[in-house]
């Protein structure tokens, strides 16, 4: 039988502290091991790609379209569309594909996409007399 030898002769000894020590140390490779290794993810579908603009890299404040609030441009945001230019640019129904994914089904940007080509031009008084005429980003 395997028994340390301190077991053997009777003699109190502080070796099962080492045999102790030893066992958590092969512990904790064991799990840094497993752990160290990356982990699989879940296939996704890609995010609907949508226009970005190349030539600004700062992102512009979208809740100054009218009809888009917090939560609207946090999801644009999430899809790329950073800037004016960008959602001027960008397709309507992909837009829209965005939104409904996001499960922003009710929201529209019909008005948004005018409302942004003149945002992106620097037309401030041409978006303020458009949002006139708009109610929640749509004409009235």
């Amino acid at each position: 039988m395997f028994f340390p030898v301190f077991l053997q002769t009777g003699q109190v000894s502080t070796a099962w502290i080492w045999y102790v020590l030893l066992a958590v140390l092969v512990l904790v490779l064991i799990f840094w091991w497993l752990n160290r290794s990356p982990k699989p993810e879940a296939p996704s579908e890609e995010p609907v790609a949508v226009a970005q603009s190349p030539r600004k890299q700062t992102a512009d404040d979208l809740k100054r379209i009218e009809g888009i609030g917090p939560k609207v441009e946090k999801v644009l945001r999430d899809a790329g569309i950073m800037t004016f230019e960008a959602l001027a640019q960008a397709d309507p129904d992909d837009v829209q594909k965005v939104l409904n994914e996001a499960g922003l089904q009710m929201m529209s940007p019909e008005g948004w996409i005018e409302q942004a080509q003149l945002a992106a031009k620097g037309d401030w008084a041409g978006l303020e007399r458009l949002q006139d005429q708009l109610k929640g980003g749509r004409k009235k």
